[in-house]
């Protein structure tokens, strides 16, 4: 019996995601389907729309039979740990026979070629990354112009450089070429495929299609409309219902500005000493944030943002940094060798009665203990995902205090 894996945020879940369950599940003939989601907060830096709760429950609706939670120590981070945080949760369920993610190249042969050159990480391609970043080029360019040097070096399509940095380029191909190299750093015994994303591109945001748009266009249709009436078309009925249910009991929507008060409390009462704790504050960040504090005409995270913006501080790292800091993340949180060792646990969101047989079969496979309840593990991974999910709370319309706390006490959904 196959397996798939898919790595989700489903921020919301729409029509896109569904075509791409289908479709995974059709490639790789399984049975069952296994998803790490980021909790409530994701990859870019962003809080999600609505709770981890509610995106499970839209994930089961979908045809998920489990849904495994991603630490926010892996969630909120570059392409790479985010990678192989999620990689490293399905290899350790001992049940997932395939990884099926989407690109824009649709090609795994490619991509494949570059995982197998790029992981070893060799001192020539540091020090390229390192020649590309004395440009003032941001890390992602700076690591995908080297990546594509080295490919190319190497004979790589054609010896193409441009090729190379093109393909590289693309949010989803980035994405996916870490989640080979994290297989192949694990030793994984999990087969990839790769499906061509369809209908619109990872950071549109406007629709392209008449049924199919980003997560980013529908958000921007929900925020701009004032209602869900304007993103109804892209959303399957079961995601519309369910934001419609968290939206009415003050539960959603959630985005950055909301937390505006919390961040901005810590930004004004740490020093930059005190701020170059956090991960991913470097390069002189946290002298540069108290040098615009004083200048904002409006306290909000978007205008921080956006006076903060240079070609070096892009929007989405600028994202992730702050967010580090509302959480109280460490640089120690952070290393290369805590996160290297990959999530320690496997915690439960959701299942359906297929899923129930898979975790009945992971008691035997599964090489990190399975979590159900927050209370079962005492963690330095677990407790950041509980105040995460506490701070996330507190940022909603109505704010109660089993909210705040609702780890401890929601067992996983049951579909």
């Amino acid at each position: 019996m196959n397996t798939v894996g898919l790595i989700v945020e489903y921020n919301p879940l729409h029509n896109g995601h569904a075509y791409h369950f289908r479709e995974a599940k059709r490639l790789a003939n399984a049975d069952t389907a296994v998803a790490v989601m980021s909790g409530d907060f994701l990859q870019r830096g962003e809080p999600a729309i609505v709770n981890k709760w509610a995106r499970t429950e839209m994930a089961l609706h979908l045809g998920i039979d489990l849904v495994l939670e991603l630490p926010v120590s892996y969630a909120v981070r570059p392409a790479e740990w985010f990678a192989h945080g999620a990689a490293a949760l399905l290899d350790a369920t001992g049940v997932v026979s395939h990884l099926c993610f989407g690109s824009e190249s649709g090609e795994l042969p490619v991509l494949g070629e570059l995982a197998a050159l790029l992981a070893s990480e060799s001192g020539a391609l540091k020090a390229a990354v390192a020649e590309e970043l004395a440009t003032g080029a941001s890390y992602p360019r700076a690591y995908a112009a080297a990546a594509a040097r080295a490919f190319a070096a190497a004979g790589g399509l054609g010896g193409d450089v441009d090729a190379a940095r093109l393909l590289l380029e693309q949010p989803n191909n980035s994405l996916g070429l870490h989640y080979l190299i994290a297989l192949r750093r694990l030793k994984s015994g999990i087969t990839p495929l790769t499906l061509q994303r369809q209908g619109a591109g990872y950071r549109d945001e406007s629709p392209r299609d008449a049924s199919i748009a980003s997560a980013t266009a529908v958000r921007r249709l929900i925020s701009g409309g004032g209602s869900l009436a304007a993103a109804a078309a892209y959303l399957p009925p079961f995601t519309l219902e369910i934001l419609q249910r968290e939206f009415a009991a003050g539960r959603g929507p959630l985005d950055w500005d909301r937390f505006s008060q919390p961040l901005f409390s810590r930004l004004l009462s740490a020093t930059p000493e005190e701020l170059v704790g956090h991960p991913e504050m470097n390069e002189g960040l946290e002298h540069r944030i108290h040098k615009i504090l004083p200048k904002l005409e409006q306290a909000t995270v978007t205008e921080l943002i956006e006076q903060l913006k240079t070609k070096r501080y892009t929007h989405t790292k600028l994202q992730r940094t702050l967010m580090h800091t509302l959480l109280g993340h460490t640089r120690p949180m952070g290393s290369r060798e805590v996160l290297s060792a990959g999530p320690h646990y496997l915690r439960v969101l959701g299942f359906n009665e297929r899923g129930r047989q898979l975790l009945k079969k992971m008691k035997k496979t599964a090489k990190r203990p399975i979590i159900t309840r927050a209370a079962d593990l005492s963690h330095p991974q677990l407790d950041a995902d509980i105040r995460a999910s506490a701070v996330y709370a507190n940022a909603m319309p109505e704010r109660t205090g089993v909210d705040w706390f609702r780890d401890y006490r929601q067992p996983p959904i049951k579909l």
